[in-house]
């Protein structure tokens, strides 16, 4: 049995001081592994004044106590006069909206010197004079400044001129400090050393970045849609009205969003790992946010993972006390700041006073329960436990004020630092030992709501670890013969080997599973357990909303019922298996985390700009990528916070000698090109894709755009491209076709369409042309092999979405009778009801070269030569949720060409959507059937509504109009 020190067992019980920790910190003074001035550490000043009172304090965390306390200082009045609020945008044609009559307010401080946005703090660098000479200053000019730039991986080995010369660069970050904390009574096998760097500077510095400020948010406001309310970004949930009801008027939210994972970066010896805690701000919109190439993410520290000479039952314990200890030292001034205001400057260069309550902490559930200090039986939102998992119904959130009550009497009654004690009573209560949470001070903090649950791991590891699972266990071989079937299509993996033999997959890969494991199921899975797979992966699909109504709630809330009503049918087919066999229960924790969603939506937002995605992306780029540049010795963590540091310099500065650099009207003009001048965007532009640093250089110095290396946005074809009569869909075809001017019988042998000129000739004669049938044997045709088609957004119809590519290749020794994708088709002749048809040729008729004839006008564009499909019944099949859809053949019993599939010939902007199209398997499929031709074998299909999410929520609109329909089109 272990027993702490005798010198760790004050205070006794009763005598309990929330202040003591425990642990004791210090700036080290040996920093032989920061050769520069830029990262030396700064001890924090001994005494700290209060900014309300003035009073000292000998810790920021000691003000923060202070603030929350009985007799605190702060009073919600304010005394400074605000400016007029900032124009707001126009609300569309069908979206009405109300902004927080009292938020967002710009203030005039006499007292303080002009703010200053990021930008025009690089202006005033010492070395300012220089550079109006040379802006590359101190580099020689534009080619010393790129050989850096090119050379950067290794910036870390560079010694000597170019370390001094960037270490001079204007705008860098918040210092890198270290910090050393000892746990007295408690020895770790290497000393602990913290590398951070202050978050509430980290936070402001993301506030006065001008390349975010067409992209930021800062009033809350609610979005009705017509009838329906509307919840997306943070600023339209009830907490962001609610928070702002709480502050005093005028004050802007700075919505901290923080994330925070561990990785190994050895991959084979060593076994060395690390554990970044990252940052970014609310006020940036989700669609530039979660983009890692938008660099609105900041690493604030690195947290230490020491070994403890400790019995291995507290190892974790004790690693996890330091953890949340960490935590608190770094966010001591954004805590300050979430209870009184912090005045920073915005991108324009305005004076706001802001307050930063934590709205969303990022990790997996192993990371969600150190945080929110409960067992790992217990769920971190909820109250429920084990046993709890499988219930039908949500449990209670377990607020945080709740739990750190239970800590608070626990300590009461027991030595924090009597490990063995302690530890043994809060396992009771279901706690995890900590015994002061990072969040017990932090105003507006609940980890029942800042603890959003993560796509990426609560739902897609959850569809992998579990649902596949139970899908192998029933279909066996079957799953991956019917997965090599499927007909491919560009942009979606193929599984060409099958799925069962895939040990490791990324999200995407379970997203593109998640695509086509519903109808795949058909035929070989009872009905029940296809019922209850269709409903957990609406419910994945619901759940991944950018935009949410009280409808889609509601429609997430019934598909999780649905799950768990059907459920029983995979504990009936035995496919739920552990290590001992069968299992007869759910006691899945992440399957009662999804019980919270609806709730958390409500809080905080969709959760989709809460996802994993991009942290696990900055794992790759703040941690794995910079430890190959590290010497990998022991100090590797500080060497990789210097190269963070210099990247982050390397690239601001790239963007401020762009600018300066500019010799454009009106840069000369304006006398200041740095000053961003916000204005608004009539283009649309695929948000999806967005730049924040391009969009921004291309507003203000246009020419600079052409030398920024970055992402570019997504091609816009409603620009350039074929657009549909009602605007709302966009063609493209390359301007040289893939065969030029074919004589229609070359067509038809290189498609295999016999019938092809029939079916020309019927398209002219149904528009009213017959008599120009004589003419229309001299024309040519040409043809292309795909084309693209692009929409607009299902959940914002001023986005614009990536083109899609539509294949209609002829046959070939890979495809013999050609690859040719489906497509939605919406008649333009007045016919409201849409049809489904495989696309077979894409061409254009054109005339011989130096002929007098002409094209009639009416023929003057691209048009499809499709096989449509009927609709089976009036109402999507029942099981999986798809409608059914059969080829459609020829029934004259007279024609030659009785049995035979029907073709038609429609213009191209009748294309409303490409589809995905699944065969109806109605039993074991032949192993020989590959890709290449089940598009051809089968005769009936399912539209696959589960494509994509935007075909997800399309689709059904789309459909509407759909009539009962088994006769032929």
């Amino acid at each position: 049995m272990f027993n702490p020190p005798e010198t760790t067992r004050q205070p006794q019980p009763g005598n309990y001081n929330p202040n003591n920790a425990g642990f004791f910190q210090e700036f080290t003074s040996d920093l032989d592994a920061f050769e520069t001035g830029h990262f030396g550490a700064t001890p924090r000043t001994a005494d700290i004044p209060c900014p309300i009172c003035k009073k000292q304090y000998e810790s920021h965390e000691a003000i923060v106590d202070h603030l929350n306390s009985a007799d605190s200082c702060y009073t919600a009045a304010s005394e400074t006069l605000p400016a007029p609020k900032g124009l707001k945008r126009a609300p569309e044609s069908n979206v009405k909206g109300k902004y927080h009559p009292t938020s967002g307010y710009h203030y005039i401080l006499p007292e303080r010197p002009p703010p200053r946005n990021i930008f025009q703090e690089m202006q005033e660098h010492d070395l300012q004079p220089q550079r109006t000479v040379n802006p590359w200053y101190p580099f020689d000019g534009p080619g010393e400044w790129s050989l850096v730039q090119n050379t950067r991986a290794a910036v870390i080995q560079i010694q000597g001129r170019v370390v001094l010369f960037l270490e001079s660069l204007p705008g860098r970050g918040p210092k890198w400090q270290c910090t050393e904390f000892r746990i007295k009574g408690y020895e770790s096998v290497q000393p602990i050393y913290l590398i951070w760097r202050d978050a509430l500077e980290v936070a402001k510095q993301l506030f006065a970045n001008p390349v975010y400020a067409n992209h930021m948010c800062y009033d809350p406001h609610v979005v009705h849609n017509g009838t329906e309310r509307e919840i997306g970004e943070f600023w339209t949930s009830d907490d962001a009205w609610s928070i702002q009801d709480q502050l005093p008027p005028g004050a802007t939210i700075v919505p901290i969003i923080m994330a925070s994972d561990k990785t190994p970066v050895t991959r084979h010896t060593g076994g060395l790992e690390m554990h970044p805690l990252f940052l970014t701000i609310g006020n940036i919109q989700s669609d530039v946010r979660m983009k890692a190439t938008s660099h609105a993410w900041r690493c604030v520290a690195f947290m230490p993972t020491p070994t403890f000479l400790v019995n291995s039952d507290y190892q974790t314990l004790l690693q996890t006390r330091l953890w949340h200890r960490c935590v608190d030292f770094i966010t001591s001034n954004l805590k300050v700041a979430a209870r009184v205001g912090e005045f920073m400057a915005d991108p324009s260069a305005h004076w706001r006073h802001c307050f930063t309550p934590l709205i969303s902490h990022i990790a997996d559930l192993p990371e969600q329960l150190m945080i929110s200090c409960v067992t790992k039986n217990s769920s971190p939102i909820t109250t429920a436990n084990q046993a709890e998992f499988g219930d039908t119904v949500p449990h209670p959130p377990r607020n945080g004020a709740d739990t750190y009550e239970l800590i608070r009497g626990l300590c009461a009654r027991v030595n924090p630092w009597d490990l063995y004690q302690f530890n043994k009573e809060a396992k009771k209560l279901h706690l995890s030992g900590v015994h002061l949470p990072f969040w017990r001070n932090w105003r507006f903090a609940n980890p029942a709501t800042f603890l959003t649950p993560e796509i990426l791991h609560t739902l897609l590891k959850f569809f992998f670890d579990h649902v596949l699972k139970w899908i192998k266990e029933v279909m066996g071989h079957e799953l991956d013969v019917r997965f090599r079937s499927q007909h491919k299509r560009i942009g979606v993996r193929h599984f060409g080997s099958g799925v069962s033999h895939v040990k490791q997959m990324t999200g995407r890969e379970h997203r593109d599973i998640q695509r086509t494991i519903v109808p795949t199921l058909w035929g070989a899975a009872p009905p029940d357990f296809i019922h209850a797979v269709r409903a957990i992966i609406d419910f994945i699909y619901l759940a991944q909303n950018p935009v949410h109504t009280p409808t889609s709630i509601r429609n997430m809330t019934h598909a999780l019922n649905e799950f768990h009503r059907y459920k029983q049918a995979i504990i009936a087919a035995e496919a739920r298996r552990g290590k001992g066999g069968v299992k007869d229960n759910f006691f899945i924790p992440k399957l009662e985390l999804m019980q919270s969603f609806a709730r958390i939506i409500q809080h905080v937002g969709s959760l989709m700009q809460y996802s994993a995605d991009v942290s696990e992306r900055l794992l790759i780029t703040h941690c794995k990528h910079p430890f190959k540049k590290t010497s990998r010795q022991k100090d590797f963590v500080k060497q990789i916070a210097r190269i963070l540091d210099r990247e982050e310099a390397i690239r601001l500065f790239e963007l401020y000698t762009l600018l300066s650099s500019s010799s454009t009207a009106a840069s000369r003009q304006s006398g200041n090109p740095l000053i961003n001048a916000i204005v608004t965007e009539d283009d649309e532009v695929a948000a999806t894709d967005t730049d924040p640093a391009l969009s921004w250089i291309s507003r203000i110095n246009p020419e600079a755009q052409k030398r920024l290396h970055g992402p570019r946005p997504v091609r816009n074809h409603f620009l350039k491209g074929i657009v549909s009569d009602d605007v709302r869909v966009a063609f493209n075809v390359t301007l040289n076709p893939s065969c030029k001017r074919l004589a229609a019988s070359d067509l038809q042998t290189l498609y295999h369409i016999p019938d092809f000129l029939a079916v020309f000739y019927d398209f002219i004669a149904m528009r009213g042309h017959a008599d120009l049938n004589a003419q229309l044997n001299q024309l040519l045709f040409n043809v292309w092999y795909k084309f693209r088609i692009q929409l607009h957004s299902a959940f914002n119809e001023r986005s614009i979405m990536p083109s899609q590519v539509v294949q209609a290749d002829p046959p070939s020794e890979a495809f013999p009778s050609g690859h040719c994708d489906a497509v939605l088709i919406g008649q333009s002749d007045g016919s409201t009801r849409p049809f489904v048809a495989q696309v077979r040729a894409v061409f254009q008729p054109t005339t011989k070269k130096y002929s007098s004839m002409e094209v009639p006008a009416f023929l003057n564009q691209v048009f499809v030569l499709v096989q449509p499909f009927n609709f089976v019944g009036g109402d999507p099949e029942p099981l999986t949720g798809m409608w059914r859809v059969q080829r459609s053949r020829n029934a004259d019993l007279s024609h030659p060409r009785y049995g035979e599939r029907l073709a038609v010939i429609v213009p191209l902007t009748d294309v409303t959507h490409g589809v995905e199209l699944i065969p109806i398997y109605e039993g074991p499929l032949n192993k020989n059937v590959g890709s290449n031709m089940s598009m051809e074998l089968f005769d009936n299909f399912f539209l696959n509504n589960f494509a994509d999410k935007e075909m997800y929520h399309a689709l059904a609109v789309a459909l509407d109009a759909v009539e009962t329909s088994s006769e032929p089109l």
